[in-house]
């Protein structure tokens, strides 16, 4: 801390018990000054010759023969005047960061230029502040935060942009040139020791200002922060972490985003402050505290620019998230859901829109390079990254019993470009959506199942699929094939060719399919499989197995013969349904809907109960035509 002194003679101001302050000397007082309720009770001479407003003052008072003068109103109140009158009297006065804003906004009142006197109070002033406040680094902040009770005769005095410039200055002045002392305790630099008990001195970090102008109030840190930026000097990254110390900071409960709503208005201004200054370089700033100034920025309702600021910063860096970060509670009455999905949706949308432009032609080697730096351009890795990171999210959310259907499918298809290597994360979250919401209609259902690749599910999914009674038959018969597909290839043929019977089966399982057999009606295909036809299914592939080791034909009369069985099945239950209804029974109807166990027998587990399940199928094929 930097202090001035002016002045030579004792302080000789005294105060009685009635708050009356008078010159202790031998000289009576000839003029009383009444400041805010206080009473000083001085000379004439001593203060006509250094202040122009009291020498007008006291030129009316003489007019009406009157010898007080109130001059309430005065920047800094009765402290900052006897300052000023202890300089007219040559008294010692002692100048500070503190209090040197209130004398010099004090002294500009009484007019205490150099137009009265030479070496006046605001000349004396004007020298401290730039030739040591201004240099000195906390000083300088200190002195910024007394001009906001002084405002707006300290902006109009340029104290607040002189301050500003001084601290936007020194924080730009190359690390190896700072000198002074700084607040830095977020990083523990370690210290190293020579072996010879000589600590090197620790080297200043890029961000060695950023703790110090944590406590400036949010106005002026805007304002220091622009003029840091206009300057060049600092990268994107060092303003960013200034920006995330001073949120933490100044936002109580933020960094572990349990903000109450209330603290979320008070601090409203800071928020919205803290998108508004966001760099513009990529990755200048973690995806993470980007999406908890999202969720505070929700949850204040604040506009549509400012969200639209941050979802955009987030979908450039979306591959950095997590699935945690990402549940963003809904604060929208007309939404019943439990998490913003839509909100989610926007920024995949965002980040799949960068792929865009590596589409680009360029010929210059200029703009080239420029393409090259541009941060739009996805890397096959980030996809990844992303397409599992909403995989994730979908089981999450898939726990919401408030979550329509639809807003699942959307943000999955969202992403459904992207070539997943495996579709066990996608697998999951379909599984717990079907599981936490059985009234779910086939139609839905169906939608869901399609965004599943059968033959991306690894051999543990599979086993979970095939005995999972949630699914569609049609889902289960793709499953159970394509492990078939599987079981062909490990034997030895990377690219195994199936025999007819088994691409047939197939086909009438696959969704889009156009070789559909017209006996097997649709829905029915997209019904869930009872746990007969579950059963069935396993035998009819654990006896196509034992078949292939016989040999190509006897595979393919296998395969027509388990297609028969398969169709016949679900006729019968259909035309056991029909009978029912016909009589007024009460037969219970599958809508679709996920009842039922988690799971039934093991994939390709033949039992002696399954083979003689699957004999009536025999009988059937007689009877129902095959196509």
């Amino acid at each position: 801390m930097k202090f001035m002194k002016i002045g030579s003679k004792p302080d000789s101001i005294k105060t009685d018990g009635n708050n009356v302050r008078y010159v202790e000397n031998e000289l009576a007082s000839d003029i009383t000054i009444n400041v805010d309720g206080s009473k000083f009770c001085l000379h004439k001479f001593p203060l006509l010759s250094k202040s122009a407003c009291l020498q007008k003052l006291l030129s009316r008072t003489d007019k009406n023969n009157a010898d007080e003068v109130d001059i309430s109103g005065i920047p800094g109140g009765p402290t900052a005047f006897e300052t000023c009158a202890k300089f007219c009297y040559g008294m010692t006065v002692t100048l500070s960061a503190y209090n040197v804003v209130a004398t010099r906004c004090a002294a500009e009142y009484l007019g205490m230029h150099e137009t009265a006197e030479k070496g006046n109070l605001i000349y004396k002033i004007d020298v401290f502040l730039n030739s040591s406040l201004f240099r000195s680094w906390k000083d300088s902040i200190i002195v910024l935060q007394t001009t906001k009770t002084f405002s707006p005769l300290s902006e109009d005095l340029k104290l607040v942009s002189l301050c500003i410039d001084a601290i936007a200055s020194k924080a730009c002045v190359d690390v190896s040139h700072v000198e002074w002392s700084y607040t830095y305790n977020r990083k523990k630099l370690a210290e190293e020791n020579n072996g010879a008990d000589q600590v090197r001195a620790r080297e200043v970090p890029h961000d060695w200002w950023v703790e110090d102008l944590c406590e400036l109030e949010i106005e002026f840190y805007k304002r220091v922060i622009m003029n840091i930026k206009s300057k060049g000097v600092l990268g994107g990254e060092v303003i960013g972490e200034a920006l995330k110390a001073y949120g933490y900071r100044r936002l109580s409960g933020f960094n572990k985003g349990v903000m109450e709503q209330e603290d979320l208005v008070k601090h409203k201004t800071v928020i919205e402050t803290l998108v508004w200054l966001l760099p513009a370089e990529k990755d200048s700033i973690s995806c993470g505290f980007l999406l908890k100034l999202l969720k505070a920025v929700t949850m204040l309702n604040s506009g549509e620019t400012v969200k639209e600021q941050l979802v955009r910063r987030i979908g450039q860096q979306l591959e950095q998230a997590s699935v945690a970060e990402l549940l963003i509670k809904s604060h929208q009455e007309s939404e019943s859901s439990l998490y913003d999905v839509d909100l989610v949706k926007k920024i995949v949308v965002e980040f799949m829109a960068r792929d865009q432009n590596s589409e680009i032609e360029v010929e210059d080697d200029d703009e080239v390079e420029e393409i090259k730096k541009f941060p739009g351009i996805l890397s096959e890795a980030s996809k990844l990254m992303v397409v599992k990171l909403i995989d994730s999210y979908l089981t999450e959310i898939a726990k919401d019993p408030n979550l329509p259907a639809s807003k699942f499918i959307d943000l999955a298809e969202s992403v459904s470009s992207i070539s997943r290597p495996a579709h066990d994360g996608l697998y999951r979250a379909v599984d717990m959506y079907l599981k936490e919401h059985a009234g779910i209609t086939k139609g839905e259902k169906k939608r869901m199942c399609k965004l599943m690749d059968c033959r991306k599910l690894s051999v543990e999914a599979c086993m979970h699929a095939v005995q999972n009674d949630r699914l569609p038959l049609r889902v289960v018969v793709q499953v159970l094939f394509f492990e078939q597909v599987r079981a062909s290839a490990s034997s030895g043929s990377s690219t195994p060719d199936l025999p007819k019977g088994i691409r047939e089966l197939r086909s009438c399982g696959t969704y889009g399919s156009s070789r559909s057999v017209p006996t097997v009606m649709e829905d029915e295909w997209d019904a869930v499989a009872t746990e007969e036809e579950m059963r069935a299914l396993k035998s009819e592939i654990a006896a196509l197995k034992l078949q292939e080791e016989s040999g190509r034909k006897s595979t393919d009369k296998a395969a027509v013969t388990a297609i028969s069985r398969v169709k016949s099945l679900i006729m019968s239950r259909k035309m056991f349904g029909k009978k029912l209804q016909g009589k007024g029974g009460g037969g219970e109807k599958n809508n679709g809907g996920g009842g039922g166990s988690d799971s039934s027998e093991s994939l390709g587990s033949v039992t002696e109960e399954a083979a003689k399940t699957a004999t009536p199928s025999r009988n059937l094929t007689r009877k129902v035509s095959v196509s």
